[in-house]
């Protein structure tokens, strides 16, 4: 069993200012006992513009976003999937919105790259992240021991919980344990589907989901939707921020309550597609 932490975040158009939010959030979470923390989507920066993310990117494996990331798993000996953060591409007009997740002792351990890019319009917001991000191509999965527990972990960001597909893959070869979704989805789309598509991923897998969000009104005049949560394999809410602004929501994961579900219902190995 471990505890697990979702971290809300407001971010502001400054970088520094949001890696210090961050860094006690993940302080406030580890206090409280947690192991594994996950940070939202863009969680070091909600800019003016889209193109704000070209002049923050960083090199893969360098840079002040990523070492923060780094300094805060090993100074609290926990796992930390890091939100996103813009990586550089070949093209100086193009970055990778990517989830970066570090070790207890503090090494970097997996990057996954966001895969679909978020387009919605409607009569009064509009949004096409294919502008300045170049989308991945690759699932990511890692396994994190924690206390001689092995967990399996899944990696998506926000957009990409609307293709379940994503999810079958990720479990084609070793059924996940965890799914993380860092996200900072839009205040319309999350009132509409948030909750729903988050539990139907996790009883779709049977799996724990922990999905981090920003939440509020931004600087930019961006509002997102918020409500951190996590999800236990039969769907159920263990946990839930209805709150905008910063938070932490925890839960403990039981290993075992994954192998109930499972028995119960062995619905993973009755795939035939």
């Amino acid at each position: 069993m471990i505890t697990a932490a979702a971290i809300q975040t407001l971010a502001t158009t400054d970088v520094d200012r949001n890696l210090e939010a961050a860094a006690r959030l993940v302080a406030q979470a580890a206090a409280q006992g947690a192991r594994l923390v996950v940070l939202p989507e863009y969680f070091c920066l909600m800019g003016r513009t889209d193109r704000d993310k070209l002049h923050v990117a960083e090199a893969d494996g360098h840079g002040p976003i990523q070492d923060a990331l780094s300094a805060m798993a090993a100074r609290h000996r926990l796992w930390l999937v890091g939100g996103t953060l813009p990586i550089k591409t070949e093209m100086p007009d193009r970055v990778r919105n990517a989830c970066c997740v570090f070790a207890p002792d503090g090494t970097h351990a997996a990057r996954y790259d966001k895969i679909h890019l978020f387009r919605y319009a409607n009569e009064i917001e509009s949004y096409d992240e294919g502008r300045t991000l170049e989308a991945g191509s690759a699932p990511v999965a890692l396994t994190a021991k924690v206390d001689g527990e092995s967990w399996r972990m899944g990696l998506s960001i926000c957009y990409d919980l609307r293709f379940p597909e994503l999810y079958r893959a990720l479990t084609r070869s070793l059924p996940c344990d965890i799914l993380t979704v860092p996200s900072a989805f839009t205040h319309t789309t999350g009132q509409a589907h948030w909750q729903v598509l988050l539990r139907a991923r996790a009883i779709e897998n049977q799996c724990f989901v922990i999905a981090a969000a920003q939440g509020g009104l931004h600087e930019n005049g961006r509002r997102t939707y918020g409500h951190s949560l996590i999800v236990d394999p039969w769907g159920d809410v263990l946990a839930e921020q209805h709150d905008d602004g910063e938070g932490v929501v925890l839960a403990e994961l039981d290993a075992t309550r994954i192998a109930a579900v499972r028995a119960q219902m062995p619905a993973l190995t009755h795939r035939k597609v």
